[in-house]
């Protein structure tokens, strides 16, 4: 089970840090994804962590503002969003696969958070 957290209402500019919580399985075997879904959009792949944060992977529109880690003794995955722009408003979701490896494709995930919602002002 995954619960992300840590949404808001930002100004564009500002920093948000979204937490996502994991229950059950082995959290440190597990790759993690990041997605979101604005209003009228399809959920789009933000980024990835590896299980043991040896590789991260954002997309492009998102990079050098965002920043995916982990903290495996708290069973949790980050993302850390600065800068954060008018257009990132969206629902956040997180995602775990027990494969290790995850990839940007939504199928490759098999357990899911509700999502939290960000909102940024202009």
């Amino acid at each position: 089970q995954l619960q992300a957290s840590g949404g808001g209402l930002v100004q564009a500019g500002g920093s948000l840090r979204l937490s996502c919580a994991a229950s059950g399985g082995t959290f440190s075997s597990y790759g993690m994804g990041w997605f979101r879904q604005a209003p009228g959009k399809k959920r789009e792949f933000v980024g990835r962590i590896s299980p043991s944060a040896s590789s991260t992977y954002t997309r492009d529109f998102v990079k050098g503002r965002f920043t995916i880690s982990r903290d495996n003794t708290k069973n949790t995955v980050y993302l850390q969003m600065n800068n954060l722009k008018p257009e990132d408003t969206a629902v956040y979701f997180c995602a775990a696969t027990p494969q290790g490896y995850s990839g940007a494709g939504e199928l490759e995930y098999d357990y899911w958070g509700q999502g939290t919602q960000v909102t940024v002002s202009s």
